[in-house]
């Protein structure tokens, strides 16, 4: 106490000397120009005009939905006009009563609140909220101190002397309803939100001017003190600051008695949800757009996380919406497939259908904990395996809901191995116009992008990009080839030559048309194709198709064998779809600065890769998949009326399984594996795409289809605006000679190179 009365007299003796040997306009003027270096700056009247708190940069859907935001302060501006009056006139009994009769300093209040601190009694703050405002836009207590900071009770004196000077220049500057909502906008409330308009939505699900007497009371009740009185963490508190904060609505007459007791017998009515990039839609998208954006932020000179960017995107909130529930769905689904035919034994197998002896051991060193750990302790210390092993309590996921549950390192790693993985994408092939994207299963537990950030073997769904160059070198849909064995030389490479396997390692014998055999996946008739036309002539096109991802040129190359994301993959169907004109995928429209004027206007980048006959001949080609082949298994409802390309997409011993659909409006696909391709089904049946990848695309559809509000109808792909020159009634088609014979490559029986 000795201690606490001797710093409160040197503080009195300091305040004494100052006033009296200068006086108060002396200090204020060697205030406001930072006398000697003692007090440290003020804002500059540029700052002061245009005060500038970060913002919350938000991402916007094609519909108008916001689907999340990019900050280090999560903070949404908004305008007087924007404040109930409820949560005005709280604010005002609880902070500053006399707010509308003073000049940014209520001289009654700071008489009182300097005699409270003089005789030790909370007799309550003499700040007003233009001074509050003063504080939390500049910092005036730790931004720009001077050397008299060095004394904290000098400091705090200096403090206040800045924050009377700024206030009365930003009454000055400002109406008092622009200091009150920009009072409003830099208060922080807790909970990660920063503003009244986050607060609002974190806490109650409201917009600000929805807020009611008891809502305001609340947050206008944990200005102060956002954590001792957060409703969340410590709800007696809150409710305890909620009572004082409704009685100063009734001791200044703005509700009466009743209902001051009505209101506050209630109990605490929350609707709380703090906004992060694991909640709410399009999760996965929002963090690929986020490293683009972040690259266009450096390029263009502005802060994503400060500048209050609006970025309209492609993306419809309805579409997002229906591809999350189809992924979930049918992962759902297939998951407990997946775990049933495993039962109790790891997924993790060999070409021969072996349990991997040692992939946990692997997989774990590849793990943030067990780096961490080799940082702490080096690679040979015992601890790296004591803790690995060592139990302890955490959440984990699950197709039911989390789990609590205890776990070590180990025991984790191998329970999220099981799970089966995913990527799905939907876009405009007519605009380029990315509409839905969802990179895994659940975002929180599984950071991965598996639309753009993944490559894998697409299989068969690579084959139409081969088929796609025979069709342009006058190929018909209609040449026959028989499903044989193929050899293709490969002279002075081990083997020196090349002989692919029809899945399952069956051949028919049967003759049929590159429609059929591209609807059935048929290896030999694509591997006939790639001895024609050659790799390199293939890899050409799947360049200006958009595949960006390494391409060997090697004949194998036609199966599917080169890693590439459905990203990519997507972009490449879509051609077929748009007159054979590519769009490169897209998914910001524009970016528009805090005061809405446009900075950015995107335009798609658009080339024409095939002539529309060509790209037609496809959308036929692909047809076939629906009507003969792999994709026959598709809802019958949702072919009726409506026509439907296709592919199927399965690789080596079902590790990745693909499926893409086209109609006139929309391109859709879906990868399903798992994290490693060592995890799969022991037979490929039941890895194939048609099983895993399908169903995703098929429940998107239909519940495309089944709201009306969307606008998309079934319906014909679009008419070539010339008359079809090559044949596709294959009936009418008579054989002709193939049209190269000067590969050299050989139909064999399979006994003559077993």
């Amino acid at each position: 106490m000795k201690n606490k009365l001797l710093k409160y007299s040197l503080r009195t003796i300091w305040i004494l000397f100052i006033l009296g040997i200068l006086g108060l306009p002396t200090i204020f003027l060697m205030v406001k120009n930072d006398a000697f270096g003692w007090f440290g700056g003020l804002p500059s009247l540029q700052a002061l005009e245009r005060p500038d708190p970060d913002l919350s940069s938000e991402l916007i859907s094609s519909d108008g939905v916001s689907l999340g935001k990019y900050f280090r302060k999560n903070r949404t501006p908004v305008t007087y006009d924007e404040l109930s009056p409820e949560l005005i006139n709280t604010l005002l009994v609880t902070e500053d009563v006399r707010y509308k009769n003073h000049s940014g300093i209520d001289l009654k209040a700071m008489v009182r609140a300097v005699i409270g601190k003089l005789t030790f009694q909370n007799a309550g703050g003499g700040s007003t909220i233009t001074m509050q405002l003063a504080e939390n836009l500049y910092k005036t207590s730790s931004v720009n101190r001077g050397s008299l900071y060095k004394n904290h009770a000098i400091g705090e004196i200096v403090t206040k002397l800045k924050e009377y000077i700024i206030s009365v220049q930003l009454e000055q500057s400002y109406t008092k309803e622009e200091i009150l909502a920009m009072y409003f906008n830099t208060v922080p409330f807790g909970s990660n939100s920063f503003g009244i308009k986050v607060a609002a939505k974190t806490f109650f699900n409201k917009l600000p001017s929805q807020l009611d007497y008891q809502e305001s009371a609340s947050l206008v009740g944990s200005i102060n003190k956002p954590t001792a009185f957060n409703p969340v963490l410590n709800p007696e508190r809150a409710k305890g600051k909620r009572t004082e904060v409704l009685w100063n609505l009734h001791k200044y007459g703005l509700i009466e008695r009743e209902l001051y007791d009505s209101l506050n017998n209630k109990e605490l009515e929350l609707n709380y949800l703090v906004q992060n990039q694991n909640e709410g839609l399009a999760t996965y998208f929002r963090t690929q757009a986020r490293n683009y954006l972040l690259r266009w932020a450096r390029e263009n000179d502005y802060d994503l996380f400060d500048d209050g960017l609006k970025i309209y995107t492609t993306i419809d909130s309805r579409l997002q919406q229906y591809a999350e529930e189809a992924v979930s769905e049918s992962m759902d689904t297939l998951q407990q497939i997946f775990n049933n035919h495993w039962k109790d034994g790891n997924p993790w197998i060999d070409e021969d259908n072996n349990e991997i002896p040692e992939f946990l051991d692997n997989a774990i060193k590849r793990t943030d904990a067990y780096k961490s750990l080799i940082r702490k302790y080096g690679e040979d210390s015992d601890s790296i395996n004591y803790y690995l092993n060592q139990k302890k309590n955490m959440t984990v996921f699950s197709w039911e809901g989390e789990i609590d549950t205890t776990f070590s390192s180990y025991d984790s790693l191998k329970y999220y191995k099981r799970f089966l993985q995913t990527g799905f994408m939907s876009m405009d092939p007519n605009t380029g116009y990315i509409k839905a994207w969802v990179g895994g299963i659940n975002h929180k537990y599984f950071k991965y992008d598996h639309v753009k950030q993944s490559r894998r073997q697409p299989g068969s769904i690579f084959k139409p990009i081969v088929y796609a160059k025979a069709i342009q070198n006058s190929y018909s849909p209609c040449q026959t080839y028989v499903d044989a064995p193929v050899t293709i030389p490969l002279p002075g490479q081990d083997p020196p030559y090349w002989r692919p396997k029809n899945a399952e390692n069956k051949w028919s014998g049967k003759v049929m048309t590159i429609r059929e055999a591209m609807s059935k996946s048929v290896n030999s008739i694509t591997a006939h194709l790639m001895g024609e036309i050659g790799p390199e002539n293939v890899i050409d096109l799947a360049r200006k198709l958009g595949i960006e991802s390494n391409l060997p040129a090697v004949y194998s190359i036609g199966l599917g064998v080169a890693d590439v994301s459905l990203y990519e993959m997507l972009g490449a169907f879509s051609t077929f779809a748009n007159n054979g004109n590519y769009i490169k995928p897209y998914f910001i429209s524009r970016i528009e600065d805090k005061n809405g004027n446009v900075i950015q206007q995107f335009v798609p980048e658009e080339k024409e890769v095939l002539n529309e006959e060509t790209a037609y001949l496809m959308l036929h080609m692909l047809k076939g998949t629906v009507e003969l082949g792999t994709g026959r298994v598709l809802d019958y409802s949702l072919k009726v009326d409506n026509e439907i390309g296709a592919k199927t997409g399965t690789t080596q011993n079902a590790s990745d399984g693909w499926f893409i659909g086209l109609t006139k409006d929309l391109v859709s696909g879906a990868w399903v594996g798992g994290d490693d391709r060592s995890i799969r089904f022991k037979y490929w049946a039941m890895g194939q795409g048609g099983r895993t990848a399908l169903p995703i695309w098929e429940r998107y559809m239909t519940k495309v289809y089944a709201d009306e509000t969307l606008g998309y109808e079934k319906g014909d792909f679009e008419k070539p605006t010339k008359p079809l020159r090559t044949v596709i009634d294959c009936e009418l088609y008579e054989n002709r000679t193939n049209p190269s014979d000067t590969v050299d490559y050989d139909v064999v029986d399979e006994d003559d190179f077993m």
